[in-house]
Order: C-alpha cells, then structure tokens, then sequence
C-alpha cells in the first residue's frame, strides 16, 4: 500500500490482528473492543513503528504482542485505582503499569473496562488543570 489514505491506524491495527492470526490476534482484538466500548471517543493511533496506541486528551494505553503475551501497558497506570488487581507487569515504575495477558487467560471485562474509563478520566483532568494554569493573554 503506497497511499497514506489506506494505511490508518484503525487499518493497520486491523492488519496487524490478521497478521497474526492466532490467541494474540484475536485477544488484540478483543481488548481493543472493549476500549471501543469503554470509550466510544477514544482515537486509534499506530505509533514507534507498529504499536497501537488508544488516546483520549492523551495516551490511555498501548497494544503491544509478544511470542508470550499481549501487553496493555498504561501510560498512566500507577495513578490509577486498580481494586480488581488486573496490572501484573512494569509494577516498579513511578508512571507506567501493565497487564500482560498470557494465552488461555480470561479478561475481567468490566474491570478492564473501569480501568479503561479512569485513564480516559484522568487524562481529561490533568488536561483542563493545564488549560486553567496558562496565564491569559490581555
């Protein structure tokens, strides 16, 4: 595909799910309908040559797939209320947390979803606390 109109991100996500075409692809597929769900305004981007990347007033997570595990990793994740314990992976950080789904694992679907919703909240608060701080022009 040369034209860029073919290749955007929702299409190359799309590809990236047929391309690999077994328990990735379809739990790839499945978390990324549950953040569709979550959040019907959340915008699919393809970032860092191939990854994807779900924004809300910035990122709420990425997608990436390994031999292993698909792992969603919150750009936000250690400030965000996690009751049902789904982050499993980049717990050390003081910023980033994710959960890595192994093959045959069950998603908590409505907790995944909460978590989901608290990112897109926290995004949209941090970004009108940085609309309020800047100095207004006379």
């Amino acid at each position: 595909m040369d034209g860029k109109a073919e290749d955007s991100p929702s299409r190359l996500i799309d590809a990236r799910i047929d391309e690999l075409g077994d328990w990735r692809g379809e739990t790839l597929a499945r978390v990324r309908a549950l953040i569709r769900q979550a959040d019907p305004e959340v915008i699919e981007e393809w970032k860092w040559r191939g990854v994807p990347v779900w924004s809300h007033a910035g990122i709420i997570c990425t997608g990436e797939t390994y031999k292993q595990v698909v792992k969603l990793t919150f750009a936000k994740g250690a400030s965000l209320e996690d009751p049902e314990s789904l982050f499993n992976s980049s717990l050390e950080g003081n910023t980033r947390r994710a959960i890595d789904i192994r093959e045959g694992e069950k998603i908590d679907e409505g907790a995944l979803k909460a978590l989901i919703r608290a990112a897109v909240a926290l995004n949209t608060s941090a970004k009108a606390a940085r609309s309020q701080k800047k100095p207004k022009s006379a």
